[in-house]
């Protein structure tokens, strides 16, 4: 009899033979592949065999040889103590029969993917938009500044504030916006002005990024009507709705940091005196004055005040 007709058949870790990648987590800790665990005993139950077989092969115990038998013996005991081995490791299957999967984690917004795409056709995996929730605390929290001056001419202070409740971190918000009013296709071309972020004192502008009810009300206060979807820009603040930063438009054809972007320039173009724009002609630029959420009107979508040679991207006036 063969040391292989000894040894059971391995169980698949899935009813129909499927098995998980290595290294899959579970809740509880890493997967253990089972397969590749009984196949290891397998192995060393052989090669023990062997060796004691060659070991023994010239030794007399109690004036005899050690013989086929005996070898046979010693084989069989350690495939039945490397089968009970087998049997101590954690199952993974649940109760059922049914594949154990690592539970989604509450409140999240991205929905649960499968381990690994089926093979018989695309992957099912979709990620879905991140919640933006609908209303905040009211109050705001202000991100943290080095102090430094993004360009030259006049400085204009300001300090980023984001709203409490909102799950977005006023530090990297703050830095993000430093970054956007500090490029130099922002509004620091051409030596015109710079910017300078801080966390207190007097400031010249103040962009507060809130939720769309919080938006509703501190733009109501003028009259504007932002519907829950746009931004505002009132007095000394710049009004920036959580939904179209975490979300951005349909209507701009880039990435979404490019889409923060067209909104710091736009609603801090505001507050520096220039009014709206509209689409200089077909295959231009879009003027990042230009209300882009409301269609290009053949325009490209553009999120800078001025292009790559430092020309101002213009446009007619909208009354």
């Amino acid at each position: 009899m063969s040391l292989a007709a000894l040894t059971p058949p391995l169980a698949p870790c899935f009813p129909g033979g499927n098995r998980l990648p290595r290294g899959y987590l579970f809740e509880g800790g890493p997967f253990v592949d089972r397969s590749r665990v009984h196949i290891r005993i397998h192995r060393r139950v052989v090669t023990g065999a062997r060796r004691a077989g060659r070991e023994n092969s010239g030794r007399r115990i109690r004036g005899g040889r050690i013989g086929p038998g005996r070898v046979l013996a010693t084989s069989v005991a350690m495939v039945g103590l490397g089968s009970f081995a087998l049997a101590l490791l954690p199952d993974d299957r649940s109760a059922e029969g049914r594949p154990m999967v690592a539970p989604s984690r509450p409140g999240s917004a991205l929905a649960a993917t499968p381990a690994e795409p089926s093979p018989s056709g695309p992957s099912t995996q979709t990620t879905r938009s991140p919640v933006v929730p609908d209303t905040g605390r009211g109050t705001f929290s202000t991100g943290s500044a080095s102090g430094a001056i993004a360009g030259s001419g006049k400085i204009w202070r300001y300090r980023v504030d984001v709203e409490d409740g909102s799950s977005l971190s006023a530090d990297r918000a703050a830095r993000e916006v430093a970054a956007i009013l500090g490029h130099p296709q922002g509004w620091t071309a051409k030596g015109a002005r710079a910017f300078q972020l801080v966390t207190s004192g007097p400031t010249d502008f103040q962009v507060k990024i809130a939720t769309p009810a919080t938006v509703d009300r501190l733009c109501g206060e003028y009259g504007l009507d932002t519907g829950g979807e746009v931004n505002c820009a009132v007095r000394t603040s710049v009004v920036v709705n959580l939904k179209r930063w975490m979300l951005g438009s349909p209507k701009f054809d880039g990435p979404l940091s490019e889409y923060r972007a067209l909104i710091i320039n736009h609603e801090v173009g505001h507050r520096l005196g220039h009014g709206h724009l509209t689409c200089g002609g077909p295959g231009r630029l879009a003027p990042a004055m230009m209300q882009q959420i409301k269609g290009l009107r053949g325009c490209v979508a553009n999120a800078w005040p001025f292009d790559e040679n430092g020309t101002y991207v213009s446009g007619p006036k909208v009354d």
